[in-house]
């Protein structure tokens, strides 16, 4: 059952610092409309311009997944974006005042409560959602990272954290559902190592910090200039390091924490792809840049798929026509009768299939040591099917014959072998009018597009004797 899209009922606006900039933050939620998906805005930059929350658009991944697009910037998305896709919401406006989110308290904990305020509504046009069919990986070698794509019937994310250092340690962090996200994920804050936070300070990176937003793994002596450092930052006169290897003045919410907090990232930076996820997801060592790598490869693989618009049909079910019923409709026959079995038909579309075996006639002549099925007798084949769509407008289809009158636009795109299993399907461009049918046909096989064309034909009355 498909879902319908959700947007929130009413805007609402949430204030703080930027983790890296310091500068306050003012950032508004407002509905959006079907379709529209996630996009922030400038609002504090002339002509408020839009980036869409989109994979093509990452610049880079220093300290979160910061996005720009012609010039304008949008930096740590990925705890706003997490918070939306939890909360199941579809198509969102981000305005912000500044080149990042606030960051709060360092999770995203705070942005489910505002956006649970706001309200969510569902909105009158259906999901679309990317159901993943096969295994999808992605490994930097260099690192170890890696992620892991297989199928599962919901969106499913396993963290695997290892930094490789005693006071981290290996942690794993596993959420089954989305709707679990507001009690196991959403509180998991930010963190960083003691040698991270001594670069960002050094480089005066990290203006918004404080013991509250960020847990602060100390993996490395402190000495007393650091310590300096450390108390001038967060403001603090006072700072020791508590037993489990934590700067102090913070409690952990969870043992393992920081591989919730790195499910939380995943989530976030996996809205990038701009489609809903049907899968099951398990992230070794995720960090951003392989998370968005991921993503990239992800959103290229769904474009793909949209552009051959492979259909999915269960083969095993019985069909709703097969050789007999096609034979009493065509005047066809074999060799020439290239359609098996007809699986859907509608007034506006028909799906058809064929098995291409070696016995056929046609491998005889067309290279018989390599052989392959002629491209011609591949559109034979879908005007075929085109034929039992316009011949079922009819009450007495065996009075009628079907002709060509025109054939547009045909590519084919891979070979078809001995042994594919074709699929065709056709769909009118225009109603039928007069006996004239003109379709969009294509033909599948291997989970691929193979061919495709533009096809006219004309139905006409059986000459009588």
């Amino acid at each position: 059952m498909c879902k319908k899209q959700k947007t929130i009922k009413n805007q609402v606006t949430l204030s703080g610092v930027g983790l890296h900039t310091g500068n306050k933050v003012t950032m508004t939620f407002k509905p959006a409309p079907i379709n529209h998906g996630y996009a922030f805005v400038r609002i504090d930059l002339e002509g408020e311009p839009i980036i869409e929350a989109s994979a093509e658009y990452v610049i880079n991944t220093q300290r979160g997944t910061n996005l720009e697009k012609r010039g304008v910037f949008v930096n740590t998305s990925e705890h706003v974006l997490a918070a939306v896709v939890a909360l199941d919401i579809d198509n969102i406006i981000i305005e912000l005042n500044a080149p990042e989110p606030p960051i709060m308290d360092g999770s995203s904990k705070h942005f489910i409560a505002a956006l649970e305020k706001a309200g969510i509504e569902e909105q009158e046009c259906e999901r679309e959602e990317y159901i993943v069919k096969e295994v999808i990986t992605y490994k930097d070698e260099e690192t170890g990272s890696e992620i892991i794509l297989m199928p599962s019937s919901e969106y499913q994310i396993t963290t695997m954290v290892d930094f490789g250092t005693k006071v981290l340690g290996t942690q794993n962090a596993t959420l089954e559902r989305l709707s679990d996200f507001k009690d196991e994920i959403a509180d998991a804050r930010t963190f960083s190592f003691l040698h991270e936070l001594e670069m960002l300070l050094d480089n005066n990176l990290i203006k918004g910090g404080d013991l509250n937003n960020a847990i602060v793994y100390v993996d490395k002596e402190i000495s007393n200039e650091t310590m300096s450092k450390l108390k001038t930052a967060f403001g603090k006169e006072t700072l020791t390091v508590k037993p489990n290897g934590i700067l102090d003045n913070l409690t952990l919410r969870w043992a393992n924490e920081a591989a919730r907090h790195k499910l939380l990232d995943v989530i976030g930076d996996l809205a990038l792809v701009g489609t809903r996820i049907r899968g099951k997801v398990i992230a070794n060592k995720p960090g951003h840049l392989v998370n968005t790598i991921f993503a990239k490869k992800l959103q290229k693989i769904i474009k793909q798929e949209k552009r051959n618009n492979v259909p999915s049909f269960d083969l095993n079910l019985p069909p709703l026509m097969d050789i007999h019923k096609i034979m009493s409709i065509l005047p066809h026959r074999p060799p020439f009768l290239l359609i098996d079995r007809i699986i859907e038909l509608s007034e506006n579309h028909v799906v058809g299939m064929k098995n291409v075996t070696m016995n056929e006639s046609f491998f005889v002549g067309h290279f018989p040591d390599a052989p392959v099925m002629p491209g011609v007798l591949q559109v034979e084949a879908m005007a075929q099917c085109g034929g039992i769509l316009v011949l079922s407008s009819v009450p007495d289809p065996e009075n009628y014959l079907t002709y060509f009158m025109k054939m547009d636009k045909v590519k084919f795109k891979q070979k078809v072998l001995p042994g594919d299993t074709l699929i065709f399907k056709a769909e009118l461009i225009t109603p039928i009018r007069r006996g004239i049918c003109h379709m969009q046909a294509c033909a599948y096989a291997n989970g691929k597009l193979v061919a495709e064309a533009e096809l006219m034909a004309q139905i006409a009355k059986k000459p009588t004797e």
